[in-house]
């Protein structure tokens, strides 16, 4: 289904975040549909149904689509994590959510956390530089 040699960007949104993925993921359409793309639950089918993008969908966050990521990033599979945060909200899969930050920072993968830090990632020249060498 994909390239082995492309690299994969995880796209996560909490529920009071998901609109702004999906305004996001419209505005850089094109960019990451270079990417493998890998969501939790719902962000995943907002992303396949509201923008159109391929992605391959995991659990949703509370119930271990987190963690499922994270192992991903332990795996060095995954390249970048765009995770927009709900700072205002109490999310009960907290521990979860640690723990992908944790993998992201032991393991020196970027991570987004709010759109200012995710448009500086996908703006990242080596990015596009890895997006334009992977799709030839």
């Amino acid at each position: 289904m994909f390239d082995s040699d492309i690299e994969t960007i995880a796209l996560i949104a909490h529920d009071g975040k998901k609109a702004d993925m999906v305004a996001f993921a419209l505005q850089h359409k094109e960019l990451l549909a270079q990417f493998r793309l890998v969501a939790t639950g719902t962000t995943g089918k907002l992303m396949r149904e509201r923008v159109g993008l391929n992605v391959e969908r995991v659990m949703s966050g509370p119930l271990g689509g987190d963690v499922q990521i994270a192992a991903r990033v332990v795996k060095e599979d995954v390249q970048a994590v765009l995770f927009l945060v709900d700072p205002l909200d109490k999310h009960p899969h907290d521990p979860d959510i640690q723990t992908l930050m944790r993998a992201c920072n032991v393991h020196d993968v970027p991570l987004a956390t709010n759109l200012a830090t995710a448009r500086l990632i996908v703006s990242n020249p080596h990015l596009e530089h890895e997006a334009e060498r992977t799709t030839r």
